[in-house]
C-alpha cells in the first residue's frame, strides 16, 4: 500500500487570479481564513509533508509554516507548471496535487487515489465527479486533483519545455487512474472550486 508518509500534499496557489480581479486567489478569506491554508489544513492529515504553490506574496504564504515552491516556467504557465515546481522539491515518492479554490476537497481524496493507483499499478491518479454546474452530469476529470509519481519529474519537464500546457495531454502519456468521487455520501460539491467573488460569498 502506498502510505501516508509516501505522498507530499501541493496547494496550488500559483495563478493569476484572472477571475477574482486578479487578486491572490489563495489569501481571500472564507469564514476568516485564507483559502490557501485552509486547503493546507484539510490536506494535512491525508499526508506526509506539504508545499504550497505560489508566485505572489511569497513571505505571506511562507508563514502558513510550509515550504513555498514558485514556477520555474515563466508566465503563469498554469497547473502544469505548480505540478513541475512541486517535483522538483518533493522528497517522498508521491506528489497530491489540490488547488487552493476548492475548500471542500475530500478528505479521503489522498487514501481514495492512492488505493486506485495501488491497484491499478498507475502512475498517476486523477479525480473523476460531478459537474458542480450540472452535478447530475457524467462525471468528469478534476485534473488538478492529481496524484502523480515523483519520479515523472523528468517526463513533466520535456513536455513544458515543448510547449505543453495541457494537463490531460500529459497524463495520457502515463498509466493513469480515474476515480470516481460520486459514491452514497460524497459530497456533490466537493470539487467546487470559486472562481469569482461570488462564487466565493456563495460557500460562506
Amino acid at each position: 500500500m502506498i502510505a501516508t508518509h509516501d505522498i507530499t500534499g501541493m496547494v496550488l496557489a500559483g495563478g493569476q487570479g484572472l477571475r477574482m480581479g486578479g487578486a491572490d486567489k489563495g489569501l481571500q478569506l472564507l469564514d476568516g481564513v485564507p483559502l490557501a491554508l485552509r486547503a493546507l489544513q484539510r490536506l494535512s492529515p491525508q499526508v506526509g509533508a506539504l508545499l504550497v504553490n505560489a508566485n505572489r506574496n511569497t513571505d505571506t504564504y511562507a508563514r502558513f509554516g510550509v515550504p513555498v515552491c514558485a514556477d520555474t516556467v515563466e508566465g503563469f504557465a498554469g497547473p502544469l507548471a505548480g505540478f513541475l515546481a512541486g517535483l522538483a522539491h518533493c522528497r517522498t515518492p508521491w506528489l497530491l496535487t489540490v488547488p487552493c479554490d476548492s475548500p471542500r476537497f475530500p478528505t479521503d481524496l489522498a487514501a481514495r487515489l492512492a488505493a486506485a493507483a495501488q491497484a491499478q499499478d498507475a502512475e498517476i491518479a486523477i479525480a473523476l465527479a460531478p459537474d458542480s454546474e450540472a452535478p447530475d452530469a457524467a462525471l468528469r476529470p478534476q485534473p488538478v486533483f492529481c496524484l502523480l509519481r515523483s519520479g515523472l519529474h523528468e517526463s513533466l519537464q520535456r513536455f513544458v519545455a515543448q510547449g505543453g500546457r495541457k494537463v490531460g495531454a500529459w497524463t495520457a502519456q502515463h498509466r493513469c487512474a480515474q476515480v470516481p468521487f460520486d459514491q452514497p455520501g460524497d459530497d456533490p460539491l466537493a470539487f467546487f472550486n470559486a472562481n469569482t467573488p461570488d462564487e466565493l460569498r456563495s460557500l460562506v
